[in-house]
């Protein structure tokens, strides 16, 4: 029965794989409605707990920005809703079911239109390249497979068993989950600096906006232990990924589409 049910879960898997933006394979097991039910459902959380900004100047600034970004989305694009929070915390943040997030702490970091639409280009990176409906489904699957490994070892609740158990659970964070994230995180990159620079953003504004980064959060976990890349690995990554992006912004440039959100 077990190796039954071990073959399902596989077949099963294997089914799900999809092609991530640039042509990673990923894994992403729950439906788009639920993704979009579960963003809908946080976003509303989020404006009944925080103060919403009601300054007009800035609610303009952020959507006029918001709406070049997401102009240049692959269809279907359908609506999104841009919200700026009165929050000291510089934070941005977009939810499957086209929900974004900016705090105004974020506009003292990000100094310029082009530096806002990196932040939201490289949040809305990550909704379009599915990473939140990955990152749930590795979690179920690290779950699902303690669970599995609980069936099989030991006297449920003895002292090898928990001790068993902490050791994969604790393998799985460092060594599935986190660097997933990282994955994740240099994928939104690549997404959201190819995003900005189709939506007639200067790309190289990504580069000044993660120093402002940098000088802002000072000293960071090291980068084998955190959910993030270190400032000289996401400068270098972007680097790396400028020429073409170059190319892109240039594109616009020529056909005179450069968004005006002074």
């Amino acid at each position: 029965m077990a190796k039954k049910l071990l073959v399902a879960v596989l077949l099963c898997l294997l089914a799900a794989c999809e092609e991530s933006p640039t042509g990673r394979r990923q894994l992403a097991l729950l439906p788009d409605s639920q993704l979009a039910a579960m963003g809908a459902e946080a976003f509303a959380g989020l404006k009944q707990a925080q103060p919403v900004e009601t300054s007009a100047s800035i609610n303009n600034y952020v959507g006029c920005v918001a709406r070049a970004v997401i102009g240049v989305l692959p269809e279907p694009r359908g609506s999104w809703e841009v919200v700026v929070f009165r929050n000291s915390e510089p934070n941005a943040f977009a939810l499957p079911g086209g929900k974004i997030g900016v705090n105004t702490g974020m506009l003292n970091i990000a100094e310029t239109p082009a530096q806002l639409a990196a932040v939201m280009a490289h949040e809305v990176g990550h909704v379009i390249a599915n990473h939140a409906n990955e990152r749930l489904t590795q979690e179920l699957g690290v779950k699902s497979i303690l669970l599995m490994v609980s069936l099989f070892i030991g006297d449920p609740g003895s002292w090898s068993q928990e001790l068993l158990l902490g050791a994969l659970g604790l393998g799985a964070q460092v060594g599935v989950l986190l660097p997933f994230s990282r994955t994740h995180e240099h994928e939104a990159d690549i997404v959201g600096l190819g995003l900005m620079a189709q939506a007639g953003f200067d790309p190289r504004q990504s580069l000044a906006l993660w120093q402002n980064m940098a000088r802002a959060s000072g000293d960071q976990p090291l980068e084998f232990l955190s959910t993030h890349p270190s400032h000289q690995s996401r400068f270098e990554e972007l680097q790396a990924e400028m020429p073409e992006a170059l190319a892109l912004y240039q594109a616009e440039q020529e056909q005179d589409r450069i968004p005006e959100c002074g």
